[in-house]
């Protein structure tokens, strides 16, 4: 049996998932929007000023003949949004809004599902969002779904992130997960409902399903794969009056990565600490975070070999997120050998140990945080041997293990 996989933009872990179904021998064919491959049309412009962004749809050479795409639409939503023509790219209207663009790529999967059953396809590994056109011929078909959810189930991220709205009513306007229509919502339930399997990458997420008000079918958890392990030392200094220990922060700027009980835990604490930012602001009409951004070093966007590097100079990952299927950045950190303080609603719990390779706080609690970061500043000679530790986890878990794992379980779901 083969699967026919589907995704949109092939981020990092459907791109690593994508391979090693391959390697298993289970790829039939890819279908995404663009794919770039060595000394193809979209290598060379990716090298073009300005349109280095195209890189990052960079395929393995391997899958070049298993991958099919359908590029105008995505090409279309990327100009106008980098034109600003909101009228095209609009939640409600815009025909080149990203769920549109998922939805035209969906149904060519689905248009081709009867020729793939020809050539003993049995099933469709697809992503939240992108799936439910496929899954329904597919049932048609006797052809099993495999759903990939890579955030928590939405009816628990609506009633944890209202908490939040109540309790920082100030921050509200950079919680956007509430903008997604009736039917979109909808939809998400009955991927859900059609899904044969489901892979998460992280307890949480798991847990989060529990909110579904409906049988589901079995949940496999997951968690992503750490990159390559920096082979450069990182040496700890003792933080002193003119050496302040270094935070890092990189994420998306709203409260659902918890950024303003990150501004409150350390504002009592700006003498000893220095707070690096990177991220996209998620709302300009936001006060509170305009005024934490002025206090600290902010950077809007960097490239992922700047973001490896930042991390190698840093002396702690913090990662307060309220809401989270994973979070690349802390393997991403531990990889590089820096310790990253995350909350129990990340994959921090499923891959890492508390005061060991890293360190766990409640989340949404800005005292567990502070008290976390004080810990440090009178002990900051446990950052050395805690760095060891976060390496040698990363080096035990990779891409290739998560892989293996992934098809091993798909292989056995057939």
């Amino acid at each position: 049996m083969k699967l026919l996989f589907s995704h949109i933009t092939n981020n990092t872990n459907a791109k690593s998932a994508s391979l090693e179904i391959y390697k298993a021998g289970l790829l039939d064919e890819y279908y995404t929007t663009i794919a770039v491959f060595p000394n193809s049309y979209w290598d060379y412009l990716s090298k073009i000023k300005g349109l280095s962004e195209i890189g990052r749809r960079r395929f393995d050479p391997v899958l070049e003949p298993y991958v099919k795409t359908s590029p105008f639409s995505e090409i279309c939503r990327q100009i106008a949004t980098k034109a600003g023509i909101s009228s095209l790219i609009n939640q409600d209207s815009g025909i080149f809004h990203i769920d549109e663009v998922s939805r035209r790529l969906d149904q060519k999967v689905a248009r081709n599902l009867v020729k793939a059953q020809k050539r003993n396809v049995g099933g469709v590994y697809s992503f939240e969002d992108f799936a439910v056109q496929s899954f329904r011929r597919a049932k048609t078909l006797g052809i099993k779904n495999f759903y990939d959810l890579p955030i928590g189930y939405w009816r628990e991220s609506h009633r944890l992130l209202t908490i939040e709205q109540e309790k920082w009513p100030e921050w509200a306007s950079t919680l956007t997960g509430f903008n997604d229509s009736e039917k979109k919502l909808k939809q998400k339930d009955e991927e859900l409902q059609l899904a044969d399997a489901i892979f998460v990458a992280s307890s949480f997420t798991a847990k989060t399903l529990k909110s579904y008000p409906g049988q589901l079918a079995p949940i496999h958890i997951i968690p992503y794969g750490f990159p390559t392990v920096t082979k450069k030392k990182k040496n700890y200094t003792q933080p002193s009056k003119t050496r302040r220990l270094k935070l890092l922060f990189v994420g998306g700027l709203t409260q659902r990565k918890g950024i303003a009980n990150l501004f409150a835990a350390v504002e009592t604490l700006e003498k000893h600490v220095e707070l690096t930012i990177v991220g996209y602001k998620a709302s300009e009409n936001c006060k509170p975070l305009n005024e934490g951004l002025a206090k600290h070093n902010w950077i809007p966007t960097l490239s992922n070999d700047k973001v490896l590097e930042l991390m190698r100079e840093s002396d702690v990952l913090i990662f307060p997120s309220l809401f989270e299927g994973f979070g690349l950045v802390i393997t991403e950190a531990m990889s590089q050998g820096t310790p990253v303080i995350t909350t129990d609603r990340t994959a921090g719990p499923d891959i890492m140990t508390h005061n060991k390779d890293g360190w766990l706080v409640e989340a949404g609690s800005t005292e567990a945080l502070k008290e976390q970061i004080e810990n440090l500043l009178i002990d900051s000679k446990i950052l050395s041997e805690t760095s060891k530790e976060a390496i040698y986890t990363a080096e035990n878990w990779t891409w290739e293990d998560y892989g293996q794992r992934l098809t091993e379980t798909i292989n056995k779901s057939f």
